[in-house]
């Protein structure tokens, strides 16, 4: 099995997990414990006509806060106090990369890492390409540290893997709970997150393996794994 790492677009045609670990990613595997689906889109004003065809609770954020006139903003820990059929989900960098996937997508995150990597395995034919969403194309930490969750995960089900370099570092630079969550709370994401009193995301965000949802992206839509 081959495992790749790649920053914002997505080459595969076989399996990729999409990371967005401050918060797209944690905020769509915490909504699935009460939405039945999630409708990520591009634009605002997508969302909002998409929200008000679907009656469906909307949500987003640009710059980190809250878009005026939403529901919730993309924070994970705000978003359970909401439920229902539908989302639809608009934020600035994680939302925008499922867009441009064409393999198979799963969403993961550290909240959910060992159930996705688990999954990735049985889903992928050879390659499992894991994308972080970064922010606005540039490298952020904790998609990385992320992604070597994740891939940590993968190397239990699977482990005899071919890494390119990327990977392998992301993997060896992960091996250290202490040091990942230090490098992230340290990380220029958390520090605007904590200018906007999202604190408590952050820790949530950390967490590990807390859900064993997998959200897988077709069509459009993303919905629970059964």
């Amino acid at each position: 099995m081959r495992v790749s790492l790649s920053l914002e677009r997505s080459y595969s045609n076989d399996l990729a997990i999409m990371i967005d670990a401050l918060r797209a990613s944690t905020t769509i595997t915490s909504a699935l414990q009460s939405f039945d689906s999630i409708i990520p889109v591009k634009t605002i004003e997508k969302a909002v006509h998409l929200a008000g065809e679907l009656d469906a609770t909307l949500a987003g954020e640009r710059g980190g806060a809250k878009i005026e006139g939403f529901h919730v903003g993309n924070s994970p820990v705000d978003v359970q106090n909401f439920g229902g059929d539908v989302l639809v989900l608009t934020t600035t960098n994680g939302t925008r990369v499922l867009e441009g996937m064409k393999a198979k997508v799963l969403i993961g995150s550290f909240i959910n890492a060992a159930a996705v990597a688990m999954k990735a395995v049985e889903l992928a034919d050879e390659h499992i390409e894991l994308v972080m969403a970064g922010v606005n194309g540039k490298f952020v930490i904790e998609d990385f540290l992320g992604a070597g969750e994740i891939i940590s995960c993968i190397k239990i089900h699977q482990e005899d893997l071919e890494m390119d370099e990327m990977a392998l570092a992301a993997l060896m630079a992960s091996s250290d709970k202490n040091m990942v969550n230090d490098a992230v709370k340290g990380s220029e994401s958390a520090a605007g997150l904590l200018a906007l009193g999202f604190e408590e995301d952050i820790e949530f965000s950390l967490k590990r393996n807390i859900y064993d949802t997998i959200p897988i992206y077709k069509n459009g839509v993303i919905k629970s794994l059964k």
